[in-house]
């Protein structure tokens, strides 16, 4: 419904009359926004579209507009990169003719990792920007404090840039749906390898103190079981706001643990590693997939310092020489010389992750044709089968229904050598 404001001169009686037809048309856009419609211009011939929504925000015959809200700034701006690779990949796109005739418009606003910015940016691309979706918005907090919004509003919340748990859970929030493995499924990944290779290993975890880092701890209860009490012998945890995790860290060696789980973001990743080093701790060190940027946490924080150190990864590693054969990641650095940015580093895994999840979208909006309707792309999203991106390590792929909404739930174990990433063992799954 449009929101101008019109000034009518007319009788009492037709005034009347006049309000009684507005109370009709405005409870019929109300029900038009409850299923998923309403807010700008349809495209012509829509209703013929297979759909049957004749007014899909943000659709018309050329354009698909998205939005999402990234941390350009605050804590979590390494992760500005995923946004800048996601824009960089549709504009290639779009000059190549866009999905089924239609280029994506993606606007992608700033929260600074901050919940309340984010709210308050989602608003403006829903209220404002008109936007179809939110694609790929990045951060726990962030995502958690637009979920009831967006799914209230019956608006997909696709591919969140998250690994939190919360994001398959379709029976509560059927408009949400992840993209990346979970982190409960990484730490279930830590803790088999872990009593495997290290019987009797003291393990100490340090971890944000929000729904991202205590999802490593669930995953560890999940993956130790009745032995996580004799495993885990001391945590500690840091809010977004700290200056530094050095104090927790000293705490965490004094507790006599020869293992470590880092599960963090990339500005405490690499002060968690420089801070081991600092303090000649040589524990078996884990860090969280998302802070293993080479770009933004190994080199920061020392490639030497950051030698041994074991992560779980689902994507190729551009910066590994055993990659450079491999024609998925050929033909990621081939696109990523002649279209990123020219302050996005092509070996950074932020980059690498943009650069998947935008293909991934990509398949969804082709399975889903004409029928660009929020319903249709929810259900294309959550019909995925073996679904390849290039980027995924081999014999990774996505699979989704409308029970199950992780689509990647596999990861294979690698360790930093001082230069690049060896990836060792089998790919496994959470247990």
């Amino acid at each position: 419904m449009s929101t101008r404001n019109w000034f009518i001169v007319t009788t009492a009686p037709r005034l009347a009359a006049l309000t009684g037809v507005c109370l009709i048309l405005a409870a019929g856009c109300e029900k038009k926004k409850a299923d998923g419609e309403g807010g700008s211009k349809p495209a012509a011939g829509a209703a013929d579209k297979g759909g049957g929504d004749s007014a899909m925000p943000g659709v018309t015959d050329t354009e698909i507009k998205i939005g999402q809200t990234m941390p350009y700034s605050g804590p979590a701006s390494a992760y500005g990169v995923i946004g800048k690779t996601e824009a960089a990949y549709f504009k290639w796109l779009n000059a190549k003719g866009g999905v089924n005739g239609r280029k994506i418009n993606l606007v992608s606003l700033d929260d600074g990792y901050s919940p309340p910015k984010a709210v308050e940016q989602i608003h403006k691309l829903i209220e404002n920007e008109g936007v179809a979706f939110a694609f790929n918005t990045l951060g726990t907090p962030s995502n958690t404090a637009i979920q009831k919004y967006l799914n209230d509003k019956k608006i997909p919340q696709l591919f969140v840039a998250t690994g939190a748990d919360k994001w398959g859970d379709p029976e509560h929030f059927p408009w949400t749906m992840g993209w990346q493995p979970s982190y409960r499924t990484e730490a279930q990944i830590y803790a088999k390898y872990l009593m495997k290779e290290k019987p009797g290993a003291k393990l100490c975890v340090l971890y944000q103190n929000d729904d991202f880092g205590k999802d490593y701890l669930k995953g560890l209860h999940e993956g130790l079981g009745d032995q996580f009490d004799k495993v885990v012998v001391k945590s500690a945890s840091y809010e977004v706001s700290d200056p530094t995790v050095d104090s927790q860290l000293v705490t965490l060696q004094g507790a006599g643990c020869d293992a470590l789980l880092s599960a963090t973001t990339p500005k405490f990743g690499a002060q968690a590693i420089r801070k081991v080093a600092d303090l000649g701790w040589k524990p078996l060190f884990f860090m969280s997939n998302v802070a293993i940027s080479l770009t933004a946490v190994l080199k920061p924080a020392g490639l030497d310092k950051s030698t041994g150190i074991i992560s779980g990864a689902y994507a190729k590693d551009p910066s590994d020489p055993a990659m450079a054969s491999d024609p998925g990641m050929k033909e990621y650095l081939a696109w990523a010389k002649d279209n990123l940015p020219s302050d996005v580093d092509a070996t950074d895994g932020n980059a690498v992750f943009g650069y998947g999840a935008a293909i991934s979208l990509v398949q969804v909006l082709t399975a889903c044709g004409k029928d660009l309707s929020r319903a249709n792309i929810m259900k294309q999203a959550a019909s995925l089968s073996h679904a390849k991106v290039p980027v995924l390590i081999e014999g990774i792929e996505m699979n989704t229904s409308a029970t199950d909404f992780r689509p990647i739930q596999q990861m294979q174990l690698r360790r930093f050598n001082g230069t690049n990433f060896e990836t060792f063992g089998e790919v496994m799954a959470g247990s």
